[in-house]
């Protein structure tokens, strides 16, 4: 007599199964709503009830000259910082690519090491360097390059020199990434049929490291929107960005209807260029060989 075979476990039906999903991602949507999503209405709805109820926060984008400067403030900071940020990630990029052995250990070294740092050691550190008796103004005096210190603090130029400093490790990651799934051996080929190494690199390399250039871009365009310590120590208060600009209107002026109208401003911005960027990067392929 054959032996009975063993007897198989119950299969889940499809609802079973999604019930079951559902119990164990309900403690995660349940943090989500009241950590994040309650939070992000409350600000939206401040913004539409004080002072007064309506849009009048709103037309101020329109109406106020004082937030017209500081969104062409951060603007213009922003756009600078990510076009000097993407030149230097992309020459780091390009030397990691072709580095080998020590070269890219070390050079993946400094480029992480700004990660492992504070913010705000980061900031004074540009603090100490770039204030009227700092270094680099007493090394020019020294040399004779000068004849009286240059202001390169508390004004748009400290501000952008930090934030590049502090940005240029995530402009890194994603071209390096991009960059390491190109074949090298197509600009290898190039050469061989007679192309320079500058038309090489132009025709060939470049284009298929433009999506890590975009999505580089619009990330570190993302952080320099939201900014708040680099802006606030190396601007001296003479520079306001829209972070530091909602701080000042909800911590010192007590305009909360102004403040969080500004900061739903930001975050709607922030939403839209992150669909923009999945939308034009397929951000699984850009980042699968990190």
């Amino acid at each position: 007599m054959a032996a009975s075979s063993p007897a198989k476990a119950p299969r889940m039906r499809g609802d079973q199964l999604r019930r079951f999903y559902w119990l164990l991602v309900m403690p995660a949507v349940l943090m989500m709503v009241g950590l994040y999503f309650f939070p992000l209405a409350k600000v939206l709805w401040i913004s539409v009830t004080e002072p007064v109820p309506g849009i009048g926060n709103y037309a101020k984008l329109i109406t106020s000259e004082s937030v017209h400067k500081v969104l062409i403030v951060t603007l213009r900071i922003c756009v600078i910082t990510t076009a000097v940020t993407l030149v230097l990630g992309y020459v780091l990029s390009y030397a990691m690519v072709q580095a080998k052995g020590a070269w890219l250990r070390g050079l993946t070294f400094f480029v992480l090491l700004p990660l492992w740092i504070s913010v705000l050691v980061r900031a004074f550190s540009w603090v100490t360097l770039l204030r009227s008796n700092g270094v680099i103004n007493q090394a020019l005096l020294s040399a004779g390059v000068i004849s009286e210190p240059l202001t390169l603090l508390r004004n748009e130029f400290g501000v952008i020199v930090g934030m590049v400093h502090y940005m240029v490790p995530f402009a890194v990651l994603p071209l390096y990434s991009n960059m390491r799934g190109i074949d090298l051996r197509l600009i290898a080929a190039a050469r061989l049929l007679g192309a320079s190494p500058w038309r090489a690199f132009r025709r060939i390399f470049l284009p298929l490291s433009l999506p890590g250039v975009v999505a580089s871009g619009v990330l570190v365009f993302i952080f320099s929107m939201g900014f708040y310590v680099t802006p606030a120590l190396l601007g001296g208060g003479r520079v306001f960005m829209i972070a530091e600009y909602i701080g000042v209107q909800i911590t010192q002026t007590i305009n909360w209807g102004l403040g969080t109208m500004l900061a739903t401003l930001l975050l709607v911005c922030i939403l839209t260029l992150m669909a923009l960027l999945g939308r034009i990067v397929d951000m699984r392929k850009l980042f699968g060989a990190a």
